[in-house]
């Protein structure tokens, strides 16, 4: 059975540190802890679960900070892990399971990374990560922000699935800064930082220069495909957010250049008709997103409600708006089928009971 040192970088995290290691300390083989400068109880906190606790300064880079922490790491396989990430105890048995039953050949385990949750509590979106690396020369993190390691060698993709569940809302200008400082030092931003650089932008309200930057990654001929279709989603919001709303429409159906449509891009030009009162051509892209296969173990960000539940409820509405009480009930019963405990299931419900639609 392969041995793996779990690897985090932390700083100023009392109020999550205790949680994250209780969840996985019984399932490694060695904790790795690299502090970077906390102020407060994380460091007296780790060392509880373990005396691997190091100090190494923080250079707005954290591929250069996970680096360092895999470079203490003594086990087969490196495993990373954010304070504010958990472990859930029903995905200990697998995780275990997945330990004991590894191909001896296998570089990297790629594992679900649920980042949002419902009004259930159940994953509204995620994407995979590399969350165990074999512990070799061969594998880097790169990029300063939203840092990855390229994917290469033997690669296994597993159904564990690692919970962002952040208590704290943290420093919202943290990311942008980082990419601001290594723009003014003169730094050139490969493909893929030129995309995340694009979202902090959008997500800073910065629509502008938001989709500026994204141009550029759209027209470059490197980048991830799965990137490529998601910046023209942000291009989209970016257009939104300055009121032009054709230019918005223009850059979702540009996504479509890259690859074959997306649910998640349908359900968005699904609900620019809907909202334009085109609901015959809303209710198109609305069943088109329906008969999408899901990729769910491509690289990029993953909307599971955009393949059933969100597309359901829609038509739902558009078939309401056509005068069709009786398809449209029908479909809230199938989004229902997804989301029993749905608010708006619930209240279309009562909409639908109240017309005595058989």
């Amino acid at each position: 059975m392969p041995t793996i040192s779990l690897c985090m970088i932390v700083k100023n995290e009392e109020m999550h540190i205790a949680r994250c290691l209780e969840s996985i300390a019984e399932l490694v083989d060695e904790i790795i802890i690299v502090d970077t400068g906390s102020e407060d109880r994380t460091v007296e906190i780790a060392s509880d679960y373990t005396s691997k606790i190091y100090s190494y300064p923080w250079k707005d880079d954290f591929s250069d900070a996970r680096n360092y922490s895999f470079s203490k790491a003594t086990m087969d396989y490196c495993m990373w892990m954010d304070a504010d990430d958990i472990l859930e105890k029903t995905q200990k048995n697998n995780f275990l399971q997945l330990k004991q039953t590894l191909p001896p050949d296998t570089d990297i385990v790629m594992m679900k990374y649920d980042t949002s949750f419902d009004e259930a509590g159940k994953p509204s979106f995620s994407y995979f990560r590399e969350r165990w690396i074999r512990n070799c020369s061969k594998y880097h993190w790169i990029g300063a922000v939203h840092e990855v390691i390229p994917p290469e060698g033997n690669i296994i993709y597993s159904e564990v699935a690692v919970s962002h569940k952040k208590m704290n809302a943290g420093d919202p200008d943290r990311n942008l800064n980082i990419y601001r400082k290594a723009l003014a030092e003169g730094r050139i931003l490969e493909p893929r930082q030129q995309y995340y650089y694009g979202r902090e932008l959008y997500y800073h309200k910065q629509y502008k220069e938001a989709v500026s930057v994204l141009e550029q990654f759209l027209l470059s001929a490197e980048g991830w495909i799965e990137n490529k279709i998601e910046a023209c989603s942000v291009c989209a919001s970016c257009y939104y957010g300055l009121g032009q709303e054709q230019c918005a429409l223009n850059a979702l159906l540009r996504s479509l250049s890259f690859d074959s449509p997306r649910a998640e891009v349908c359900c968005e030009i699904g609900k620019y008709f809907l909202e334009h009162g085109k609901y015959e051509t809303a209710v198109y892209w609305y069943e088109t997103a329906l008969d999408r296969p899901r990729n769910k173990y491509s690289s990029g960000f993953v909307l599971p409600d955009c393949y059933d539940y969100i597309p359901f409820l829609q038509l739902c509405v558009c078939f309401d708006k056509m005068g069709d009480k009786k398809k449209a009930k029908e479909y809230n019963e199938r989004a229902g089928a997804c989301k029993p405990y749905s608010k708006a299931y619930q209240y279309n419900k009562q909409y639908f009971d109240s017309l005595q639609i058989s």
